[in-house]
């Protein structure tokens, strides 16, 4: 059995074991898009812990027990869950095949994402439901794993669960493993305009320092719109940010922006034009809209994720 998989051997049709995250990301980095190296940590991973730790009537009692108009029942579901979960031990084989991928790796710190294996379907997104663990470093790898799978579990997951009519359905997760990208700018890209659904528009939202924060809505990041067709910046709105995240004293931090720096734009008009590239040639590849995930590096863009817009 495989408990692990690089990128270099996943692609759009590894969702079944490498859940939504995991096979795009293989997708891209096998199609020369500039994602950072990783490995997914396989479904059958999480299907074997929850098998020898016999978690699964456990999850299937409380579950039975939710009512979706009570909120201290999902939060009672969810927390249970979560902390025989957390009690639970990952077998031997597991955590020396995740480890021994860590190695080849050759990072100090790594983001650490579930990847559900019902998300990222054109009619449905786990987007903002599962979570993601910044500057993991070897010690913390298992335990952080550990909670991605839980975090199937999360009262928002169990909710959304519910509203998308999944319960009957057996959703598993795998865990996207990844260099970590020490971004001093990062953001959203939309191929398409969310808003006013115009499709020959690009809107890129960035920020200062990790993601998180335009994910998150913790910032108000800036917002750039650029024309697709024939590239060029149609719109900059730039936005004062006090705060980043980003890493101090060996993990993710918020630290103030210099007062003087709070008001820059947060990418060039270059970098702008760069990325809108990029994108496009993300969308063109998978002929459908995308929502994508970027950083800024040492003045290099990275992709750190794709998924379809469910919103059009």
């Amino acid at each position: 059995m495989n408990f692990v998989q690089p990128f270099k051997k996943l692609n759009k049709k590894s969702v079944s074991i490498a859940g939504g995250k995991g096979a795009q990301l293989g997708e891209m980095f096998n199609s020369k898009i500039p994602v950072p190296d990783g490995f997914v940590v396989l479904v059958d991973s999480f299907n074997y812990f929850i098998e020898a730790n016999q978690l699964e009537k456990v999850i299937k009692a409380e579950l039975k027990k939710v009512n979706p108009k009570k909120t201290d029942s999902v939060n009672k579901a969810s927390e249970n869950i979560r902390k025989q979960i957390g009690k639970g031990k990952v077998p031997a084989e597991i955590e020396k095949s995740i480890l021994k991928e860590f190695s080849s790796l050759k990072a100090n710190y790594v983001a650490v994402r579930s990847s559900a294996t019902a998300e990222d379907a054109k009619d449905a997104s786990w987007a903002g439901e599962l979570e993601t663990y910044t500057h993991i470093q070897k010690k913390g790898l298992i335990q952080a794993v550990k909670k991605c799978w839980s975090s199937l579990f999360t009262p928002r997951a169990i909710f959304y669960r519910i509203e998308k009519k999944l319960s009957s359905k057996k959703v598993a997760v795998a865990v996207v493993v990844q260099k970590m990208v020490e971004s001093e700018s990062s953001g959203v890209v939309f191929t398409v305009n969310p808003i006013t659904k115009n499709r020959e528009e690009i809107i890129i939202e960035a920020a200062f320092g990790l993601g998180e924060s335009v994910v998150s809505g913790a910032v108000t990041p800036d917002k750039y719109v650029v024309n697709k067709k024939e590239m060029f910046i149609e719109n900059i709105e730039v936005n004062q940010q006090e705060h980043l995240l980003t890493l101090k004293a060996g993990k993710t931090q918020k630290v103030k922006v210099k007062t003087s720096e709070q008001e820059n734009q947060k990418l060039s008009g270059q970098k702008i034009i760069e990325l809108a590239g990029l994108c496009k040639k993300i969308e063109a590849h998978y002929n459908f809209p995308q929502d994508i995930e970027f950083g800024l590096e040492k003045d290099k863009l990275f992709i750190l994720q794709t998924r379809p817009i469910t919103t059009l």
